[in-house]
């Protein structure tokens, strides 16, 4: 199963329409990519594991917006990220002058905004659009294992999806049940430069991710909560 854990604004104890605070968001990110170059011997596409990091900061709305219920305001969230992948192909051909096999190394840095269209108790709905800068490296594999490189270069993809979460809620005074969640994110990726033009590589494609979420902020939540009620309970001892 593929797994992604992105993170869901603070869950405050009361209905606050207008917060003057960042709040910071980090999640594991896995997905499963269906590049172009990547196909069975019939021609259908393979997903290819895409493992990665991104940390960031939810954004407060700046005007009102009905969308935004049940005291989850924060309009968007911004951020940067990192992701790797480590693929052998075995298609021979797909880079020039080569008729081997090839493992793909890949590394990308990547820039998002993700904006919310519904947030409602523990649903929200959002659309993440993201930039990046990748990095590609190309070893050739023999049958002795001796490994060295055939091509490496630049790529910048742009990617644009579709999220939808949802958290459980607390079960009376146990409230880290409500930390969790589910997430499904699907969406395309197109790449806006080639790392190599003469080849056969396309990394244009379908990608998506289904699985359980950690949200991060609600832990956060919890813990001032938990420290603010402590502090008045000491303040109030005699």
């Amino acid at each position: 199963m593929d797994v992604e854990t992105p993170t869901a604004p603070t869950v405050e104890t009361t209905h606050s329409s207008n917060p003057n605070s960042l709040t910071f968001s980090a999640s594991t990110d896995q997905r499963f990519f269906f590049f172009n170059d990547t196909r069975t011997e019939d021609n259908r596409r393979v997903p290819v594991s895409v493992y990665g990091l991104r940390a960031g900061f939810l954004f407060p709305a700046q005007r009102k917006r009905p969308a935004l219920g049940s005291g989850r305001v924060s309009s968007f969230k911004a951020g940067a990220g990192f992701y790797f992948v480590n693929q052998r192909l075995d298609i021979p051909g797909l880079l020039p002058g080569t008729s081997e096999s090839v493992t793909r190394h890949l590394r990308i840095a990547t820039v998002y905004y993700e904006r919310y269209l519904l947030r409602r108790n523990a649903f929200e709905i959002s659309m993440p659009i993201e930039f990046g800068y990748g990095h590609s490296r190309y070893e050739r594999s023999d049958d002795q294992a001796n490994k060295y490189e055939v091509a490496r270069g630049i790529f910048l993809p742009l990617g644009i999806g579709l999220s939808a979460s949802y958290q459980f809620p607390p079960i009376r005074w146990f409230r880290p049940i409500h930390w969790f969640g589910v997430n499904v994110l699907t969406g395309y990726r197109f790449i806006l430069k080639k790392d190599i033009p003469d080849s056969q590589i396309n990394y244009t494609g379908l990608y998506i991710s289904v699985g359980p979420s950690f949200f991060l902020e609600n832990l956060v939540a919890d813990v001032k909560q938990w420290h603010q009620k402590r502090k008045k309970k000491l303040a109030a001892t005699p």
